[in-house]
């Protein structure tokens, strides 16, 4: 049975290549909103921290029509952290839309997620988006794209996909980069002129990859797939199993949900090459296949890759815990670190030889920081270590995990990175110059990249752009230095004051400001210097005769810095953690005694 009544594509591109606004454009050209509806940008964005961020974090499935052929749409994540996203959902449909932007061309992200659909042998469709922008470069881009294909060994089919070019703000593509046309309909023409119809047996038993799980708190668990082979209907019974695991088990599907636009409707039954939402199999995962009773035979799943990053969450145990958050238990934090490892196939979380610590395992420092920004608007209080790269023993030898590096940066910032990179133990393979701006590729170890952004951002004048991708594992090379500041300690606990903090503040930048409430060892600033200092930020001017009534008026104060999560994790040393509560976050020593601390650094040097 071929379906010519359905197409299934997924929209893959490196961040902020506009996937999110080009799949607004199509859902409305599609006749999925009515013509005085009012709709938001990024309708697709439905978490609040995509919004804010702008960035797409958890593939979504959408549908629209075109001359009565159904297209379901996946949009993808673009960051490579969530490329655990983009890997699985590739096994629910037919056929990809590359989309680069044509100022920047194909990025580290726009590699990985092309390869992986190359190897499942899905054709491609060439979107060129942004072809309205004045710096644009499609020819450039085109054959940037063409080396791509060449160097991930795609087949002669996929060499010669089509090219369309657009612009997803303006909902408008055309075939030529010379005249743009007034709405989409070459690139829906070519999505079903070029992309194919799933096919498969229509009357034979039923067998459904589990791609990915929702949740809701009315059905529970919600598993997201395409049907292979064979009907699915409401209230079948139905054999669970598990390629790699050799699972087996009864259960039986209660609900079936297809995607209309942005919505779900409930439907009776589906048939091959749908994706369909189903419930009531209660403990339903990612990668296991829905079977027939009559005939179980599991899905091969696509192996995610494995984490290459760490970091430690505990219990809060500062001064002032337990004051701000609603879950700040061992019990609370295990249970919410587990609940995410049904959803998030990327995670890894580990019980340590203590019942209030655990090793959370991820992609990337984006990959946690959204983990712990979601925990901490739930109402979640705890403390997170610096994060670490995870080693692998590979043939005897003690191997780390490397990032291929894509900088692109204004000429004159050129000579800065090139110093960055060689004190990160970064090698160039690549560069490339282009309008008075150079684009570089370096092969870097990911803790060289740990805690760069910073610099690499204060280096480049905000001008620069990185972006980076998992390349594998190499032989460790020798260590360097993480941060070349130092840290302002805060000596007592008590309330900052401005006579302190106009004392601490020639010390170096302030991260604090009058009125904070602070411990002893907090940290409240960063010193130029390397070393630590301690600083007595609650330190009180003593009253005398001989005061002049406005003297403290003339102390000024600094700005203090206020450091995002990202940031914080960056600035992050070995001897520090950070805490995170709902409202508030701050980095302190993991000792907090001065004195102990003392000893325990000179104990280290003695080493």
């Amino acid at each position: 049975m071929i379906r010519k009544d359905l197409r299934n594509i997924a929209i893959i591109a490196h961040v902020d290549h506009g996937k999110t606004t080009l799949v607004d454009a199509l859902l409305k050209q599609g006749g999925m909103f009515r013509e005085n509806q009012v709709v938001e940008t990024c309708v697709m964005d439905s978490n609040p921290l995509e919004r804010e961020r702008g960035i797409t974090i958890l593939a979504k499935n959408t549908s629209c029509m075109y001359n009565d052929v159904k297209i379901n749409i996946v949009d993808t994540p673009g960051h490579a952290d969530f490329s655990g996203e983009v890997e699985r959902v590739l096994k629910m449909i037919n056929g990809v839309v590359l989309l680069v932007d044509a100022y920047e061309g194909p990025m580290p992200q726009t590699r990985f997620v092309l390869q992986k659909a190359l190897e499942m042998k899905h054709r491609v469709i060439i979107c060129i988006n942004k072809i309205d922008k004045p710096d644009a470069r499609p020819q450039e881009v085109l054959e940037e794209i063409y080396e791509l294909l060449l160097d991930l060994n795609a087949n002669e089919e996929q060499l010669e996909s089509p090219i369309i070019y657009c612009s997803g703000r303006a909902g408008v593509a055309s075939y030529t980069p010379d005249k743009l046309g007034t709405d989409l309909k070459p690139l829906f023409d070519t999505i079903l002129k070029h992309i194919l119809p799933p096919e498969g047996e229509d009357d034979a038993p039923l067998q459904v990859l589990v791609s990915s799980i929702d949740y809701n708190d009315y059905v529970g668990r919600i598993a997201i797939g395409r049907i292979e082979r064979g009907k699915m209907k409401t209230n079948q019974e139905v054999t669970v199993c598990n390629y790699h695991t050799n699972e087996v088990y009864n259960s039986k599907i209660t609900n079936i949900y297809q995607f209309n636009g942005l919505t779900r409707i409930n439907v009776q039954s589906a048939s091959v090459g749908d994706i369909v939402c189903f419930s009531g199999i209660e403990n339903i995962t990612i990668g296991q296949t829905i079977c027939s009773p009559e005939k179980v035979e599991p899905l091969n799943f696509v192996k995610i890759s494995e984490p290459t990053l760490q970091m430690v969450f505990s219990v809060n145990d500062s001064p002032f815990a337990g004051r701000e958050g609603k879950f700040v238990t061992s019990r609370h934090l295990r249970a919410r670190l587990y609940k995410e490892l049904l959803k998030d196939v990327s995670l890894r979380v580990e019980d340590t030889d203590t019942t209030d610590s655990f090793v959370v395992s991820g992609r990337g420092e984006i990959h946690l920081s959204i983990l712990i920004e979601n925990m901490r608007r739930e109402g979640y209080e705890f403390q997170v270590s610096m994060p670490q790269v995870i080693n692998k023993v590979i043939d005897g030898v003690n191997c780390e995990p490397y990032e291929r590096l894509t900088i692109e940066v204004p000429d004159w910032a050129m000579s800065t990175i090139m110093d960055d990179m060689g004190r990160r133990q970064g090698e160039l393979t690549n560069m490339h110059t282009f309008n008075n701006r150079v684009k570089m590729e370096f092969r870097v170890p990911e803790r060289g990249l740990l805690g760069y952004r910073n610099d690499f951002l204060t280096n480049t004048k905000g001008e620069g752009i990185m972006s980076s991708i998992f390349d594998g594992y190499a032989p460790v090379k020798k260590a360097f230095s993480r941060r070349s500041s130092g840290a302002l300690i805060a000596f007592e606990t008590g309330e900052a004051v401005t006579y302190g903090l106009f004392n601490a503040q020639e010390r170096g930048i302030l991260f604090i400001e009058p009125q904070t409430q602070v411990y002893a060892g907090m940290v409240v600033g960063y010193s130029p210097k390397p070393d630590d200092l301690c600083v007595n930020v609650c330190k009180k001017k003593h009253v005398t005769n001989m005061r002049a009534s406005g003297s403290d008026e003339a102390m000024r104060l600094e700005p203090p810095r206020k450091f995002s999560l990202e940031e914080c994790i960056e600035f992050l040393d070995e001897d520090e953690m950070l805490e995170v509560t709902p409202k508030t976050l701050r980095i302190r020593k993991i000792i907090l005694n001065h004195d102990e601390r003392m000893r325990k650094t000179m104990r280290d040097r003695k080493k």
